[in-house]
């Protein structure tokens, strides 16, 4: 580890004194850095053909955010692969205390980012949510985009797994058939991808922070859905966000569908009770 190390700091042009392990998700391994004058947060991985260019990705979906939002956003320091090994060198931020006023701010943060209007709904590329390879093809449409790169070829990855029956497919591909009534038109934003609780905190210097984003441009009821997913955001969070950037009628109703697609990413990854939650979502139609 320590060889390992010391190349990474010599591409960077850094001198590191100490190193320590910290947590930092489920799939990669990760530590502080101490340099001289600064503090780093280190990412590693097998640059396996499963994982390949995942670090590059989510620098580029970093930038995005840091160059088109008033959050927090870590400054990518550099990205790079030695032998098997993938990184990602990032500034270190250091967790403050929650407090309400706060979570306010970063509502209204995120709400200024998804009142930007984009040209069309997908991404330059593709990338990954957490280990899973996410399709970002553009589209005109938010029906066409959520059809073919989110809904149906998870539904069809699960059924080839055994997890879904034929029954299943037909309510998903009714299900997304329906997808242009269901959520108001709006234009695409850009979105964070993956922001459920553990992806944002508040940071010492009292601002809201966002990272391990999975970005594209979507419809921004995305996000909504899924920071109301794993618990986490109050009500005071979506009465600032809605402030700013009014949600349209209904949008409490609609959260199942927007929260069927991080189900049916958790579906695929962990199976049990989320095949269940995927499912009885679309069974209704």
């Amino acid at each position: 580890m320590q060889k390992l190390l010391s190349s990474i700091a010599d591409d960077c042009g850094i001198s590191i004194n100490l190193h320590e392990r910290v947590h930092g998700g489920d799939i990669n391994t990760c530590y502080r850095l101490q340099g001289r004058d600064s503090r780093y947060f280190l990412k590693l991985n097998n640059n396996t053909a499963g994982l390949q260019g995942m670090f590059a990705m989510e620098a580029d979906g970093l930038h995005a955010l840091r160059h088109n939002s008033s959050l927090l956003v870590p400054a990518v320091i550099k990205h790079g692969v030695i032998q098997d090994q993938q990184w990602l060198l990032l500034e270190w931020m250091e967790k403050g205390t929650p407090q309400k006023s706060k979570l306010q701010q970063f509502a209204r943060g995120l709400a200024s980012l998804h009142q930007q209007p984009q040209s069309y709904f997908g991404w330059h590329s593709n990338n990954y949510i957490g280990s899973l390879q996410q399709l970002n093809t553009k589209h005109g449409s938010w029906a066409d985009f959520y059809t073919a790169c989110r809904i149906m070829p998870l539904f069809k990855t699960l059924h080839e797994a055994g997890a879904f029956t034929k029954s299943d497919i037909a309510a998903a591909e009714s299900f997304c058939k329906n997808i242009a009534d269901l959520f108001p038109p709006e234009p695409p934003a850009l979105l964070h991808g993956d922001l459920w609780s553990g992806n944002y905190m508040i940071t010492t210097s009292g601002h809201a922070a966002i990272f391990d984003p999975a970005v594209y441009f979507g419809h921004r009821e995305m996000d909504l859905g899924m920071t109301a997913l794993f618990g986490g955001f109050d009500n005071a969070f979506y009465e600032a966000y809605h402030a700013v950037y009014p949600l349209q009628t209904g949008w409490q109703q609609r959260l199942p569908f927007s929260q069927l697609y991080p189900l049916l990413v958790h579906a695929v990854l962990f199976g049990g009770h989320y095949v269940q939650d995927a499912r009885a979502i679309v069974m209704r139609f």
